[in-house]
């Protein structure tokens, strides 16, 4: 039997989707997550596990910050991106961040189990009208969305705070900590981020449009 997880922050999509795979793959073992903390939670108790289907935008994950945590906690895990958008530029990234796949969304069930069952045999699949456009993209530096994931949960969030413009006591008292932790966090967001000042911290997340949700 295939276990696969569908990480995605839509209850609608992940139900048809999970229908759509159950009807046209049998034996499949399907669990659900709709953000990154379940996400991870899931890729914790899963035993053996075959797939991550995982959409870039769920909350808590951030441009590439949630792939980037994934593959660095769980390397042995497939991870295939899927998304709305077919930018290829996109593509590429995810591609170079680790994931052995990019599936649109709109994709008819065949596509996905196309898509899928290629994986599965150790390739990297990705969507016959953009894989020259994503082959002719440049090379994209990694080293901040690495940094980035590096991060701890708590904080991830103090530099989403961070990046709503809010105050350490403010901060403070959103996450229910004390504003000594809150300094705590910063300091060492600056440390492994290799930047200086909150204005530099605000730039990164502002350049990776790293938010807490969608």
């Amino acid at each position: 039997m295939l276990s696969l997880v569908i990480a995605d922050d839509h209850p609608l999509f992940r139900s048809a989707l999970s229908s759509a795979l159950q009807k046209e793959m049998p034996n499949l073992h399907i669990v659900e997550a709709n953000d990154l903390d379940s996400t991870m939670s899931c890729l914790e108790q899963a035993s053996e596990l075959d797939l991550l289907l995982l959409d870039l935008n769920m909350p808590g994950s951030g441009d590439l910050y949630g792939l980037i945590r994934i593959r660095k906690a769980y390397p042995d895990v497939p991870v295939a991106i899927i998304s709305g958008s077919e930018d290829s530029a996109l593509v590429a990234k995810v591609i170079e961040a680790g994931a052995l796949g990019f599936i649109s969304k709109t994709s008819e069930p065949s596509t996905y189990v196309e898509a899928i069952n290629a994986i599965l045999d150790g390739d990297i699949w990705l969507p016959e009208a953009i894989q020259q456009a994503v082959k002719n993209q440049p090379k994209s530096d990694l080293t901040m969305q690495k940094r980035v994931a590096e991060l701890t949960p708590q904080q991830y969030k103090v530099l989403c705070y961070l990046h709503e413009g809010l105050l350490n006591k403010q901060i403070a008292y959103e996450l229910a900590i004390s504003e000594a932790t809150v300094k705590a966090h910063i300091t060492a967001i600056f440390r492994k981020l290799e930047i200086n000042n909150r204005t530099q911290a605000v730039l990164v997340a502002s350049d990776l449009k790293l938010t807490m949700s969608a």
